[in-house]
């Protein structure tokens, strides 16, 4: 439902982490980097009712996805019709810094 009729609203924090993880990545492979940041953009449209993936456990505010090693942290307004991603990090990162 998301990915079909939810806008996908991606922050300026998520944009930045997604450029992050494609500089970081490019300097072993510029084609694994761009493969990994369109899994990463692709996977928001594949949510498709708004409690489909689990509650981060560190801030039950989002919910996560999982692509690799990387979580895609997002929450749906059901009012706005739209599905917000927040942040995406490296899970093997301390998930102190969600607790804020």
């Amino acid at each position: 439902m998301a990915g079909n009729t939810y806008k996908i609203i991606w922050t300026d924090e998520a944009k930045s982490d997604l450029k992050d993880i494609y500089d970081f990545l490019k300097s072993k492979s510029p084609q694994g980097a761009g493969n990994v940041i369109s899994e990463i953009r692709n996977a928001p449209k594949s949510v498709r009712f708004s409690h489909q993936n689990q509650d981060e456990e560190y801030n039950n505010t989002y919910k996560r996805i999982v692509i690799r090693h990387y979580k895609i942290l997002y929450r749906i307004d059901e009012d706005k019709k739209t599905l917000v991603v927040a942040t995406v990090f490296d899970a093997r990162q301390n998930p102190d810094k969600l607790k804020g």
